[in-house]
């Protein structure tokens, strides 16, 4: 029989985290429950979480701190739940390693089929550990090594989050090529675009800030207006 995934509801309000807890129970999931942000590091480190589904705010701690604690140690995914539809808190959320984030008030099928999705993607990416592959992308002095997820500009760690790397590895392999926005949203996240979600423009911009190709225009990862997006090959020099 299959292991249950492990949930980990970093949640405050309590009726919301009781509602999350029994629709995620009912789903086959295992959960488990804390309301303050700096018990999170400590409970991650003494068991086992597959995902943790974390409020933005938070008492101790907020969801950005206690994401940037996390993610030296813990690299499993994680959702931050905001209720503020604010572009810095989602810019922030996913430079700190965030994979994912939803807007209060949650629907249920929005959060289990993103929940699937991310831990999915979890266990490949694992599975291509596993198998130890080693294929490298370079273009000038961009270096991007698949197997650890390092990518390198000038010798200079870029400092990627797991999904900035999927971003920028999607991108180089298709290197020439304008990639629509839809066949984009549909490989990194699992689902249809549905015309109004901001988070690969969101991973753009952070990529961009990154690869110090936001002073001006683009040149390196370009925005090709009512098409998609270009990676130019022979910009890396």
């Amino acid at each position: 029989m299959e292991e249950l995934a492990r949930i980990l509801v970093v949640e405050d309000d309590v009726s919301l985290a009781q509602w999350i807890i029994e629709y995620l129970d009912n789903k086959g999931f295992q959960t488990a429950h804390l309301m303050r942000g700096d018990e999170v590091a400590p409970y991650v480190r003494q068991h086992q979480v597959d995902l943790v589904l974390l409020d933005l705010m938070l008492p101790g701690l907020d969801g950005h701190q206690v994401c940037k604690q996390l993610r030296p140690f813990f690299d499993a995914p994680i959702i931050m739940l905001t209720a503020r539809d604010d572009e810095f808190d989602e810019v922030l959320g996913l430079e700190l390693g965030a994979n994912d984030y939803l807007l209060k008030p949650v629907r249920p099928r929005a959060l289990l089929t993103r929940i699937k999705t991310e831990l999915q993607q979890y266990k490949d990416q694992c599975q291509l550990k596993g198998k130890k592959v080693t294929s490298q992308l370079s273009f000038g002095g961009l270096v991007l090594d698949a197997q650890s997820q390092r990518a390198e500009l000038h010798q200079n760690d870029l400092a990627l989050t797991t999904t900035e790397f999927e971003l920028l590895w999607l991108l180089a392999s298709a290197a020439g090529q304008v990639l629509d926005r839809d066949t984009v949203f549909k490989k990194m996240k699992g689902w249809e675009y549905d015309g109004l979600d901001r988070r690969i423009d969101v991973l753009i911009s952070g990529l961009r800030r990154k690869v110090s190709d936001s002073q001006g225009k683009a040149k390196r990862i370009k925005t090709v207006w009512g098409k998609g997006y270009l990676f130019v090959a022979d910009a890396w020099d």
